[in-house]
């Protein structure tokens, strides 16, 4: 997954840098004032929506927000709902199976690094978010482990209480994003983000921790961060423009 992401950073960065590849112009400029369009970018993680339709043990949604506040600074915003069933094993043995549920909000701001020829609104992003989760876990069976398996070597004996659910869970972690976002068509984005994440909070029941978190994904044993990946479609919905000063060439003189 994380050397599919880099080879469409890679691709989508010579789209970009083909959008400004212009010589360098050294004749005198004058400043001319433009309008560049502030506003609202709404969209969805598309990457969410096609895991639900292939895999039959996850399904999820994601929405995706940002406002432009500055030429560079966006105010940023995630809001998802995930649930996940998974099996732990033990050499090839299931020890246990259960099912996370539940949704998860992070908000944060995106600084846009790349610099964008006028009428351009692409961007490399890195950026930062807080985020929490609110969330159960059910536990739908497992076995109970057992040193001495003479009598029974392949497997470990089921447990007695399968289905019990564990709720009122919850989680807050910061994290740390990088990403870009291109323009495919007017006002229409393709984004693409890695984040890494740091656990700052995390509520769990005694008798069974959290092992995946909406919105975190993995919880690592002895770890406290974890790796996610967006790719979100967008629209852009204009609301106002502001002046923007720009360096023209100057008329020739005899």
């Amino acid at each position: 997954m994380l050397r599919y992401f880099i080879s469409i950073i890679f691709i989508s960065l010579s789209f970009l840098a083909k959008g400004q590849d212009k010589p360098v112009d050294l004749q005198p400029k004058d400043t001319v004032e433009y309008r560049q369009e502030y506003g609202l970018r709404v969209g969805a993680d598309i990457n969410r929506l096609l895991f639900s339709f292939i895999d039959e043990d996850y399904t999820g949604f994601e929405l995706v927000g940002d406002y432009r506040i500055t030429e560079k600074l966006y105010l940023a915003a995630e809001l998802g709902n995930e649930e996940k069933t998974q099996t732990e094993e033990l050499s090839n043995t299931p020890l246990y199976n259960y099912t996370s549920s539940g949704s998860y909000i992070k908000l944060g701001v995106d600084l846009n690094t790349y610099e964008n020829w006028f009428g351009m609104n692409n961007a490399i992003i890195i950026g930062g978010r807080y985020s929490v989760a609110s969330f159960s876990q059910t536990l739908n069976e497992y076995s109970i482990f057992e040193s001495n398996r003479f009598f029974n070597p392949d497997e470990f004996l089921p447990g007695a209480q399968p289905g019990e659910e564990f709720s009122g869970l919850s989680a807050s972690w910061l994290e740390f994003v990088f990403g870009i976002k291109a323009e495919l068509f007017a006002n229409i984005y393709i984004g693409m983000s890695a984040r890494l994440g740091f656990l700052v909070t995390n509520k769990e029941e005694e008798r069974f921790p959290n092992l995946w978190i909406p919105g975190f994904n993995r919880v690592t044993d002895g770890s406290n961060f974890g790796v996610s990946y967006n790719y979100s479609i967008s629209y852009f919905i204009p609301l106002y423009k502001k002046a923007k000063k720009k360096k023209e060439k100057l008329p020739e003189t005899e």
